[in-house]
């Protein structure tokens, strides 16, 4: 359900995104994350200023929203971003336990102007043995080894 808020903040996030891919710091995609109501953290794409392919504007400011809240949990959180977003940064989002995405252009339009997940959304569907991406598993048992260590950890955090 979308309310007033959600077009003020939404709106913040495409602000972003023009701001900053008119001043070169990387593509046309801007987010706010906003916890009751308060925006706890901004981000816009940095892929070419940082050179980190993972530097997507949802992950970003899911960095910042992390590191301001001092927790790896934005649970209660909204983000709001520019664009619907790529596999990646959904799985950022989701791994981060945001409650929900507002989004302004779809990945349609995202495609139209060059950004293209098709492929990637299409291959994520396949077998694994059918991805264009060649994934191995070597030295499964050593690893794991690891995995159920964690497992019978008595003082992990579980995340």
């Amino acid at each position: 359900m979308d309310t007033p808020d959600d077009c003020f903040f939404l709106a913040r996030a495409i602000r972003l995104s023009r701001e900053h891919m008119e001043r070169g710091h990387g593509g046309p995609f801007g987010a706010v994350i906003v916890q009751e109501g308060r925006v706890v953290a901004e981000g816009w794409n940095q892929v070419t200023t940082m050179m980190d392919p993972t530097a997507h504007a949802e992950v970003v400011a899911i960095r910042a929203a992390a590191a301001c809240l001092g927790t790896f949990t934005l649970a209660g959180c909204t983000l709001y971003t520019s664009c619907e977003p790529c596999p990646m940064c959904l799985a950022a989002a989701w791994w981060a336990r945001i409650d929900r995405v507002v989004h302004g252009a779809t990945r349609e339009d995202a495609a139209a102007a060059g950004f293209d997940d098709a492929r990637l959304y299409d291959e994520l569907v396949l077998p694994v043995e059918k991805r264009h991406l060649r994934l191995e598993s070597l030295l499964r048992e050593e690893a794991a080894q690891v995995l159920r260590a964690w497992r019978e950890k008595p003082d992990k955090v579980p995340y």
